[in-house]
């Protein structure tokens, strides 16, 4: 049964528990979401799911809010927080108690312990045995509100992504809608919250599924409409086992300020995971709200691929503008000069992929004289690479202009006269200039590091004074 007319604008949620931070799996849930809604014309609603108060954390809500505005998933109203509304559901309960939908049970812990361990020994599935289904009588104990679910005949979900699954109802128990302290579980929370809502499209992961069919039983006890579900496969990591931390099961934040990706890069790496468009590997965001629609999400697990990501994230950073790469990268590098940060992103950028690798080519420019060299830089700079450094550094002195054309025939120059290949020069040059063995191209380092900045780290080579790696 579908929850609305097909002329009805959907409404979606992401509802994330705030035990953590915003999960890789749950920005693709959110993405999957967001893009539904956005592709026609519906809403997309955001609830923070804080009933496990013994987990929920103020830091992580902070973080899966900070998470969501970084990958530009705006959601419609304010978020919604789920403790504050169990008053709402415990209405619900009660009401499903007095029109004979739910009832007391008053068994004790112990009492469940023993027939779990019966069901267990006898090799029975371990659910709730229905012992006060059908009672009259109200001790004055401690008891939970159950539901009376439907016992006989089955259940189809048509799922748009798993297609019709059944499920035959004496699988099912009648699960717990009111602790015996009085507050809600997840299962009553949920569908409350999703009526009131008035969500139509339920996307989520797959694992996720067999709880559809208990939350579906009571939908129909309260004679609620139905929404569509949509439960979508999980990420599996490369190696195809369930996705942990050894895979890149990280945070969201740890891929911008850990990994330096770029949102729009983690979007459409996300979007590609269990989701595609022809051949099409580049997906703008106007792109995929045009094309987007669930019906093309794949029933099997996708595989998570670092080297993918990497690629992806290496394209948008070469279309990225500059000077907003060069606000990501100096608080990197500890500089506020983003001007000469913006100059050098063209070069730094070519090869990158991520903002991490910019911020480290980009160092040399911010470092302070005398440079530290690193071990492969110092064994370059022997007697004879010092002698070429000084021949260099004469023929800089020297020239009419700093350019890039003029300082590229000075040092080939040098070269020429010490037959050597050009290579054989660039090498004790680009250590006494970066400190390092690996920079951007050594005619573009001379340029965006200027005349005077130049010349003193080649004074400074040349004196010894840098600081070299301890033996």
């Amino acid at each position: 049964m579908n929850a609305t007319p097909a002329s009805k604008p959907p409404v979606t949620r992401f509802a994330p528990s705030p035990t953590g931070f915003l999960h890789i799996g749950g920005a693709r849930t959110a993405l999957f979401n967001w893009l539904y809604a956005r592709h026609h014309g519906g809403k997309f609603l955001l609830r923070i799911e804080d009933t496990d108060r013994a987990r929920s954390t103020d830091a992580a809500i902070e973080a899966i809010l900070d998470g969501m505005r970084w990958l530009g998933l705006d959601w419609d109203g304010p978020e919604i927080y789920q403790f504050s509304r169990a008053a709402r559901h415990a209405e619900v309960a009660n009401a499903l108690l007095a029109n004979g939908h739910a009832y007391r049970c008053y068994a004790t812990p112990e009492e469940l312990t023993e027939m779990r361990e019966a069901q267990r020994a006898a090799k029975l599935p371990m659910r709730y045995d229905g012992r006060w289904r059908d009672r009259t009588d109200t001790p004055d104990l401690p008891f939970v509100v159950r539901l009376r679910a439907p016992q006989t005949g089955e259940v189809t979900i048509e799922d748009r992504v798993q297609g019709p699954v059944t499920v035959q109802n004496a699988e099912l128990d009648d699960f717990v809608l009111l602790r015996s302290d009085g507050t809600p579980t997840y299962m009553l929370s949920v569908v409350v919250d999703d009526h009131d809502m008035a969500v139509t499209h339920v996307i989520r992961g797959d694992d996720h599924l067999n709880n559809a069919f208990r939350q579906l039983a009571l939908i129909r006890a309260m004679q609620w409409p139905e929404p569509t579900y949509a439960h979508v496969p999980l990420i599996h990591g490369s190696d195809g086992a369930k996705l942990s931390k050894r895979h890149g099961a990280l945070g969201v934040e740890a891929y911008r300020d850990e990994l330096g990706i770029l949102p729009e890069a983690l979007n459409n790496y996300l979007l590609r995971l269990g989701w595609g468009h022809g051949d099409d590997e580049i997906i703008t965001r106007e792109q995929a709200i045009a094309w987007f629609d669930i019906d093309a999400v794949g029933r099997s697990p996708s595989r998570f691929d670092t080297k993918k990501l990497d690629n992806i994230n290496g394209h948008y950073l070469r279309e990225a503008d500059d000077a907003r790469l060069a606000g990501i990268v100096a608080p990197m590098v500890g500089t506020g000069d983003t001007g000469l940060l913006t100059r050098a992103m063209p070069v730094l950028k070519t090869r990158a992929k991520s903002t991490v690798e910019i911020a480290d080519g980009a160092r040399f420019l911010f470092d302070t004289r005398p440079l530290p060299l690193d071990e492969g830089a110092a064994a370059l700079l022997t007697s004879d690479g010092i002698a070429l450094v000084g021949q260099v550094r004469n023929a800089l002195a020297d020239a009419s202009e700093w350019t890039a054309t003029a300082l590229e025939e000075a040092v080939r120059q040098v070269a020429g006269d010490a037959g050597l290949g050009l290579g054989k020069v660039a090498q004790p040059l680009r250590a006494a200039l970066t400190g390092r063995t690996t920079s951007p191209g050594i005619f573009d380092v001379l340029a965006l590091l200027g005349r005077e900045e130049t010349l003193a780290r080649l004074d400074d080579a040349i004196s010894g004074r840098n600081a070299r790696p301890a033996a």
